[in-house]
């Protein structure tokens, strides 16, 4: 009798349950998704630019100059773990051509160094240190070879793609293949040392590249401004745009801008998921130079940048640069970890885990406003297919000091909401809370401040969505 019980209980709950609201294209996929909530991770710049203090190499410095004397990826990867990070992604070859692992492809790499007489392998010492910390290895291969003589015939093309592949068979599961989009120019060019120019959207053989990459790694995620994966910012400042789309325009078969503006913003009618990857160097400099050591950005000068990348609907790429040691410099290592602390300290409290949510409107069973509080990433809040400006009301145990709120949207489903706002109870009304930037996006994370206000109640409005917003979790906190 009970088991009869419970499957006609069962079976009256399931009717009840209100039907999922439908994805609104475009979606991201699995992958995407498992980048997106990487949220951080390194870029390291290291090669024969750290030993001749340039940030673009010519490609005519010799082999020999590369010769770190302390090289210790565990260091790297201690250091940046320690700071947070999720991932290491390494410059296998910038644009002067020198490569950082035992290529059979050419002699202009560590084969030719003093560096483990010819012997030692970048790329396999981090491959291994990364495993050791549980970090994810990404990797940079310049499409832009300044050392190369046959750049700009398709013979290069092809030692190009051979290059990527012994990167893809070699060293392990890559999360990130990096595709510059610095492309032709001046170089050296087997001394030819001349100027030479390229179509970049067709000389690489980019869509071959990119099934290349997935047929050894399906889930990787290709940096690049056509796509596939994530997009740039637009700039190298480590900021994204206060209206922040992930979906941008496509011609059916890559990512289209109109302007520098759509490329730092998206396109809320974009066809194409490309979210956006905020590189941004801790000192001025790519590359590691002696004389930028007193200009290390500082704890709170990184956790600036992760409001403003990570905290924007994008993933913060920070760049570490190693020195001619072969290390990450002291000041690099103790202003990163204390950037860790520091950014722990602001969301150490959340000031809604007991809050009740309550709301105006909601699509029914499954979907309620508690959803945005449960910290189950996969439930959520979600009103009526019709919903106009529906909204959230947050009642905390008793009133509090509260100057941030972040928000997620459920992007399986798709970004939606293109405006909100939030208000704060005081004296029986409701007030606009006092922000310093627009509130259009939400995306996969936002993180609003605003001027500190005392209450009990904080209400967010969905003033404009592409679709009835989903929205699976709000936090707040009093942060410094």
């Amino acid at each position: 009798m009970r088991s009869l019980f419970t499957t006609l209980a069962l079976f009256v709950s399931l009717l009840l349950q209100a039907q999922a609201p439908k994805a609104i294209m475009p979606v991201p996929s699995p992958s995407q998704m498992e980048w997106q909530k990487m949220e951080k991770y390194a870029f390291i710049h290291f090669g024969t630019n750290t030993f001749t203090d340039k940030e673009w190499g010519f490609g005519d410095a010799p082999a020999s100059s590369f010769n770190p004397t302390r090289l210790d990826c565990n260091q790297w990867a201690k250091a940046l773990k320690d700071a947070g990070m999720t991932a290491i992604i390494i410059t296998a070859k910038h644009h002067d051509g020198f490569c950082l692992w035992q290529t059979k492809y050419t002699d202009y790499s560590v084969a030719s160094s003093p560096w483990r007489g010819g012997k030692g392998d970048v790329l396999a010492e981090l491959a291994a240190a990364c495993k050791r910390y549980g970090l994810k290895m990404g990797v940079y291969l310049s499409p832009w070879d300044r050392h190369q003589a046959t750049y700009a015939t398709p013979a290069y093309v092809d030692y190009y793609h051979k290059q990527m592949e012994e990167l893809l068979t070699q060293y392990g599961p890559i999360f990130e293949v990096w595709l510059d989009g610095a492309n032709g120019g001046d170089g050296w060019y087997g001394g030819a040392s001349e100027k030479r120019s390229i179509d970049a959207s067709t000389y690489y053989r980019f869509p071959e590249l990119h099934k290349l990459v997935f047929s050894h790694f399906p889930g990787a995620i290709i940096f690049s401004d056509y796509g596939p994966g994530c997009r740039w910012v637009g700039n190298e400042s480590g900021i994204a745009g206060e209206t922040s789309w992930s979906p941008v325009r496509s011609d059916g078969t890559r990512a289209t801008y109109k302007d520098h503006e759509e490329l730092t913003n998206g396109n809320e009618n974009g066809t194409l998921w490309h979210p956006v990857e905020c590189d941004v160097s801790i000192r001025p400099g790519w590359f590691w130079h002696e004389s930028e050591n007193d200009k290390v950005k500082s704890p709170r000068e990184l956790l600036e940048l992760y409001y403003s990348s990570v905290g924007r609907n994008g993933n913060l790429l920070l760049n570490v640069p190693v020195n001619k040691e072969g290390l990450i410099s002291d000041i690099d290592v103790k202003n990163l970890k204390e950037f860790r602390i520091l950014l722990e300290r602001q969301f150490k409290k959340n000031l809604l885990k007991r809050a009740k949510a309550d709301t105006d409107d909601c699509r029914g069973k499954g979907f309620e406003a508690k959803k945005t509080v449960d910290g189950k990433y996969d439930s959520y809040w979600c009103p009526s297919d019709n919903a106009t400006s529906p909204s959230l009301t947050l009642t905390m145990p008793k009133a509090t000091d509260v100057n941030c709120l972040m928000l997620q949207e459920y992007i399986p489903l798709g970004q939606r909401v293109a405006a909100f706002k939030i208000e704060y109870m005081s004296g029986g009304q409701w007030l606009p809370v006092n922000t310093k930037e627009q509130t259009t996006t939400i995306g996969y994370k936002r993180i609003v401040r605003f001027d500190k206000v005392n209450t009990r109640q904080l209400r967010v409005t969905i003033l404009r969505s592409r679709a009835c917003p989903c929205i699976n979790n709000i936090e707040a906190f009093l942060v410094d």
